[in-house]
């Protein structure tokens, strides 16, 4: 686990709550020393903060998004829809906005393992949907034969909406079966999903994913 926080006191609480909970826990306390600790122990999940002295989270985040696909946590201060959109689009999979409590923390961090362990034990399998094309071996989208690049979050919820075309899914179960988080253990809110939708719509096209108001989102069959 690599843990990246500038901040000496959360950066030492998460490190104990972890090494507590049985992980092997590296620290980083800026930008460079993030990136070249990713490197050298290849870490299971980086916890990163998005304020870094030397550069930013977001671009720690790109870099090593750039190496291999990472599960990434992010901590941020700030709570404002654009900066949450940036942070998912370079690849982080989840957020935490500070404070935050070391259980929802804890319960975050477990909830993405879990989900990292299902789909790495997923079967082989490709999905066609008219001009979309999902190859789950090799993690990888096509519409209209054109690349897309998502995270890994965004892969998986696109494979959870076309496993279930046109079925309308709450934002509750998405959260449940997709991120796989208990809602009350991990203070978790529906703006989540919002935001890995808008980010999918943006890299997809906007006609995909259709909003069921009041209720959640279905997949549009394309054509």
């Amino acid at each position: 686990m690599l843990v990246v926080e500038d901040d000496l006191t959360i950066a030492a609480s998460i490190d104990a709550r972890l090494s507590a909970e049985g992980f092997s826990v590296t620290v980083a306390h800026d930008g460079p020393a993030a990136v070249d600790a990713e490197a050298a122990t290849s870490p299971d999940l980086v916890v990163l903060d998005v304020m870094l002295p030397g550069f930013d989270g977001l671009e720690v985040c790109r870099r090593i998004q750039a190496r291999r696909p990472v599960p990434v946590l992010m901590l941020t201060a700030r709570a404002d829809e654009t900066d949450l959109l940036v942070g998912l689009g370079v690849g982080a999979d989840d957020y935490l906005t500070k404070p935050f409590s070391m259980r929802v923390l804890s319960a975050r961090i477990q909830a993405l393992l879990r989900r990292v362990e299902r789909s790495s034990a997923a079967a082989e399998e490709r999905i066609v949907l008219g001009d979309l094309e999902i190859d789950i071996a090799e993690r990888r989208v096509r519409r209209g034969g054109e690349p897309a690049q998502l995270t890994p979050i965004e892969f998986d919820l696109l494979v959870h909406f076309a496993r279930r075309p046109r079925a309308v899914q709450p934002r509750e179960r998405l959260l449940s079966e997709v991120w796989d988080w208990d809602v009350q253990a991990t203070g978790a809110g529906t703006r989540a999903v919002d935001s890995h939708i808008k980010a999918l719509r943006r890299k997809l096209g906007a006609d995909l994913i259709r909003t069921v108001h009041g209720v959640g989102y279905a997949l549009e069959v394309p054509a």
